[in-house]
C-alpha cells in the first residue's frame, strides 16, 4: 500500500497582524495631520467618534483590530472630510475673533459656539432703542459692513446661517406698534437681515425666528441681566442641525 499524499500546510494567518497596523497607522497619520489647535465644539465628538476602538487583540505583530472594527475603521477615515469642514468653521471663528476685535473689546459683539455652531451675538442695546425694531444705523454701519464681509468670506461660502432675535422679560410698551416681544423680536431679526443684504449678502442662506424672552443667556432679575438677554444671534448652522 502506497504512503498517503502530505495534506497541504494551512495558509498562514499572519499577514492579517500586518494589515492591522497598517491600518492602524494609517489613522494616525490622519489624525497627525489634523491640528488640534484647530478643535472646535463642533468638530470635537467627530474626532471622539474616531478614537474609540473597543476590541483590540494582541499579536506577534503588535495591536491590531479585529475583521469588523476594521470596518468600522474604514468609514470613520472615510468621515474625515466632515472633520475638514468643522476645521474650517474653526478657522472662521478665529477670523471673526480678529475681524471684530473692536467690537468684542466694548461688548457690542460676541463670538461663541455651541452645539448649533458659530454663533455672533449682537448687543440689542448697541444697535437698537429700547422697545424698537429700528437699527441705529448711524452707530453700527460700520459693523454691520464688516459682518456682511464676513459672511460672504471663501470660509462660509458653503454654509447656511440663522438670525434670531431676543428680548427680555419686560413687557412691551402698551404703546408699541408690537403686539408682544414675539413680533419685537422677529422684527429686529428681519431688519438686521435686510440691512446685511443690502452689505451684500445672499439672503437664500439665512433664514430668521424671534424668540421674544423664552431663550435667555442668564437671569433676568437684574438690569444687566434683562441687557444680556435683549440680543441679536446670528448662527454659522453646523450641517448637523440645518
Amino acid at each position: 500500500m502506497g504512503k498517503k499524499s502530505k495534506e497541504p500546510d494551512k495558509p498562514s494567518s499572519a499577514w492579517q497582524g500586518t494589515y492591522g497596523d497598517m491600518i492602524t497607522l494609517m489613522l494616525c497619520f490622519f489624525v497627525m495631520l489634523y491640528n488640534p489647535s484647530e478643535v472646535d465644539i463642533t468638530t470635537l465628538p467627530t474626532l471622539t467618534q474616531t478614537l474609540q476602538m473597543n476590541e483590540t487583540e494582541a499579536t506577534d505583530g503588535g495591536m491590531s483590530l479585529s475583521a469588523g472594527r476594521l470596518s468600522d475603521l474604514g468609514n470613520n477615515i472615510n468621515s474625515l472630510p466632515a472633520i475638514e469642514k468643522g476645521k474650517k468653521l474653526g478657522l472662521a471663528k478665529k477670523k471673526a475673533v480678529t475681524l471684530f476685535a473692536p467690537e468684542l473689546k466694548t461688548n457690542k459683539i460676541t463670538v461663541t459656539s455651541d452645539e448649533r455652531g458659530l454663533v455672533i451675538s449682537l448687543a440689542s442695546d448697541s444697535f437698537f432703542e429700547e422697545g424698537s425694531a429700528e437699527l441705529n444705523i448711524d452707530e453700527t454701519r460700520d459693523t454691520l459692513l464688516k459682518l456682511s464681509q464676513f459672511f460672504t468670506s471663501s470660509e462660509l461660502k458653503t454654509r447656511y446661517f440663522r438670525v434670531e432675535g431676543h428680548t427680555d422679560s419686560t413687557p412691551v410698551a402698551s404703546d408699541s406698534k408690537f403686539f408682544s416681544n414675539w413680533e419685537l423680536s422677529t422684527a429686529r431679526a428681519a431688519n438686521v437681515l435686510h440691512y446685511l443684504a443690502d452689505y451684500g449678502v445672499d439672503e437664500r442662506k439665512f433664514s430668521i425666528a424671534g424668540y421674544a424672552d423664552t431663550k435667555p443667556m442668564r437671569p433676568s432679575d437684574t438690569p444687566e441681566g434683562r441687557a444680556y438677554n435683549r440680543r441679536v444671534d446670528i448662527i454659522i448652522i453646523d450641517e448637523g442641525h440645518l
